[in-house]
């Protein structure tokens, strides 16, 4: 499926992310001036999307979705009781955000 044109199961996975970021998802953004200051060798964070699963199931099929609407998921991450479903990059957050309908500066 090309990027140009989304399909009916990549705006269903959309929906489903959307459902999954608006419970509990949040986003980081990487801080310029702190960059500008440390430097890229010492302030590495950069832009990314926390997605939040209750259980591996659910992990998985977040997991899934991502990858269906043409993402690249993170490496997961155990939080308390529960992980932490990552996607890294400006180019990829922005592209989430926009497919959820999440739009940020």
């Amino acid at each position: 499926m090309g990027r140009g044109v989304v399909g009916a199961e990549e705006r269903r996975a959309a929906r489903a992310l959307a459902w999954y970021f608006r419970r509990n998802g949040y986003v980081r953004q990487q801080n310029a001036k702190r960059v500008a200051k440390e430097g890229w060798q010492q302030y590495k964070k950069g832009d990314e999307v926390r997605l939040v699963a209750d259980s591996t199931d659910e992990l998985l099929f977040i997991r899934r979705l991502i990858v269906q609407v043409g993402l690249k998921p993170g490496r997961a991450f155990r939080k308390a009781l529960q992980y932490r479903q990552p996607i890294y990059g400006r180019e990829a957050v922005a592209r989430f955000l926009k497919l959820i309908g999440e739009e940020r500066a």
